[in-house]
């Protein structure tokens, strides 16, 4: 494991031992964790972002979607717990 020095001000060092004392773990730890999860964040939203483009890419290639109000009324009837039939993505009328 490799050490990497952090100079952390005052009031936020005193922040974060008296979070990691609430969290019943030392201040060590707790910036760890704290490391791995805007580190996992920052993973997660690359590759959305990188969905994202793959999609749109293919929008553009394809030119087929799904009207909103179709998946609107798809996502609800998920939402309340129905079977649903996905609606199919197909060139729309401009």
């Amino acid at each position: 494991m490799s050490t990497t020095t952090i100079r952390l001000p005052e009031e936020l060092k005193a922040r974060v031992a008296k979070a990691a004392e609430r969290a019943g773990t030392s201040p060590h730890s707790f910036i760890l964790e704290a490391i791995a999860e805007k580190a996992e964040q920052a993973e997660r939203r690359a590759d959305f972002h990188e969905e994202a483009e793959r999609r749109w890419a293919e929008f553009l290639e394809t030119g087929e979607s799904i009207p909103w109000e179709e998946m609107r009324r798809y996502l609800k009837a998920r939402v309340r717990g129905e079977q649903a039939l996905r609606p199919v993505p197909r060139k729309l009328a401009t």
